[in-house]
């Protein structure tokens, strides 16, 4: 062995004996920080709304381990349901829950994603033109312009929304004149184009609306919620299919600051977390809604309608008037509707050339009607 070598050797020998070491030694974690996030929803604690926004949140929180933990207050526990997005904003609540419907009084041009019939779009369609042909852009554009410093994601697409509860049930346009109807929205131009007399209540407030004969009649959104919220105490009639909110989705938000300062990988997990989300309630929503939809007709003795073509037709005429005047309104109104019909065209055809139609099949073994 040559000098130059020895201690070459030596140092070997001594990296080996610490490399041992450390290996035989216990490992030691360093500690990490929690970042905690409060959230709101806008919706009450009892309807499976807030339940969807928890299951978010917890997705969230498993993926991210100790490193971040979003927890969500029910409606009302920070702020009104309509003053989400301001308080998101102002970083009084770190995100929330909701709908982008909900901040139509900030620009009409929200109500778009979910209030009306989005040129023939279902909310999954809907939801790829967000993602895919670019709905995500314009809604960031939109709250740029009215100062609202916050990361949108939406996702979720919920199922039709009936036409809503009535103490009598109608049958034809006409009876919605001077019908006092709770709704949100873009829909509140179009049942006011039709109309009645509109008023805009969150979720929590309406049954009790409608029990002290506040308004006449109401729509929220599927057979959970109103179940959960009590809608069967105090009418006993629901009309099925409408145009009025036939798109909506979900909409998380966070304050930008706050989002910003999370490091790459934990934006990363709220990302997947919003698509294992939208996926999750999509088969959530089939199951408890299926489950809900058949006792508030077995135990609950509510008589359900399907809302006559004439008064669909009806909703269609009035959401074109409703439209061609925000659309001189509002520059972003139109870009919206000019985003949206384009991807409606291609995509529509696309879905309506390629779907078999599935009640065919069920009614050949349910219905009673062989195919």
């Amino acid at each position: 062995m040559t000098q130059a070598q020895a201690p070459r050797r030596r140092s070997l020998l001594k990296g080996a004996a610490i490399a041992a070491g450390a290996m035989s030694a216990p490992m030691v974690a360093g500690a990490q920080q929690t970042t905690s996030f409060r959230f709101q929803s806008t919706w009450p604690a009892k309807d499976i709304f807030h339940e969807f926004a928890q299951d978010f949140a917890k997705k969230v929180n498993d993926m991210a381990g100790s490193r971040l933990k979003i927890e969500v207050l029910p409606a009302g526990a920070v702020v009104p349901a309509f003053q989400l997005l301001e308080a998101v904003n102002k970083g009084t609540l770190d995100g929330g829950h909701g709908v982008v419907a909900y901040h139509y009084g900030k620009n009409s041009a929200l109500a778009l994603w979910g209030s009306g019939p989005a040129f023939g779009m279902d909310p999954n369609m809907v939801l790829a033109w967000h993602y895919y042909g670019g709905g995500k852009a314009l809604l960031e554009e939109i709250y740029k312009s009215i100062n609202m410093d916050v990361v949108s994601y939406l996702y979720g697409p919920m199922p039709t929304q009936p036409l809503g509860w009535f103490k009598k049930p109608i049958s034809n346009i006409s009876q919605m004149k001077g019908l006092k109807y709770r709704t949100v929205g873009l829909a509140v131009d179009l049942f006011t184009d039709l109309g009645a007399a509109v008023n805009p209540l969150p979720g929590g407030e309406i049954v009790p609306a409608l029990d002290r004969g506040l308004i006449d009649a109401a729509e929220f959104n599927n057979a959970s919620s109103d179940k959960a919220l009590g809608f069967p105490d105090v009418a006993k009639n629901c009309m099925l299919q409408s145009f009025h909110q036939s798109g909506e989705q979900f909409e998380v938000l966070f304050n930008k600051s706050k989002y910003n300062a999370l490091p790459q990988d934990l934006k990363s997990i709220i990302d997947y977390a919003v698509q294992a989300s939208s996926a999750d309630f999509s088969w959530k929503a089939i199951d408890r809604n299926s489950k809900d939809y058949i006792d508030l007709k077995t135990k609950d003795k509510i008589a359900f309608y399907k809302t006559p073509d004439s008064i669909l037709k009806a909703q269609l005429d009035s959401w074109d008037r409703v439209v061609a005047k925000k659309s001189t309104e509002n520059p972003f109104f139109k870009k919206v509707l000019d985003s949206q019909k384009a991807f409606a065209q291609r995509a529509g055809q696309w879905q309506g050339d390629y779907m078999v139609d599935f009640k065919m099949a069920w009614n050949r073994y349910f219905g009673g009607k062989k195919a």
